[in-house]
């Protein structure tokens, strides 16, 4: 079992930044690649930016120069730096925790943080 618990969403004006934080316990953090969705109301839960256990990183392609996910594998932690916010990036983000196997995919989720955008 893997726990993740977000942090640090919040309401900011447009063209304002945000970090967002997830905490991981319970297992060894480092076989996971770890990452953030979010989902806006009415709208499916998309892929915001993931990070592997290296370092290797992908980004949507709407947030791609303004949002940095990164990782510490000595706090068990993954951060996503959101710069030059939008209204569009309002939303729920959610902490991923993805590992896949030979027969499964394993995928656990945080709880979620509110992230709202005031143009």
């Amino acid at each position: 079992q893997v726990q993740l618990v977000e942090s640090g969403g919040g309401l900011v004006q447009a063209g304002g930044s945000l970090r967002l934080s997830c905490a991981a316990s319970g297992t060894v953090f480092s076989i996971y690649v770890m990452g953030w969705y979010r989902q806006a109301p009415g709208k499916q839960r998309e892929l915001v930016a993931t990070i592997s256990s290296g370092g290797s990183t992908t980004y949507a392609d709407s947030v791609k120069g303004r949002f940095t996910i990164s990782r510490d594998g000595a706090k068990n932690t993954v951060d996503l730096q959101m710069n030059s916010l939008k209204p569009e990036d309002t939303a729920v983000y959610y902490c991923n925790a993805h590992r896949a196997l030979t027969r499964v995919q394993l995928d656990f989720w945080g709880q979620g943080t509110q992230v709202t955008v005031s143009s």
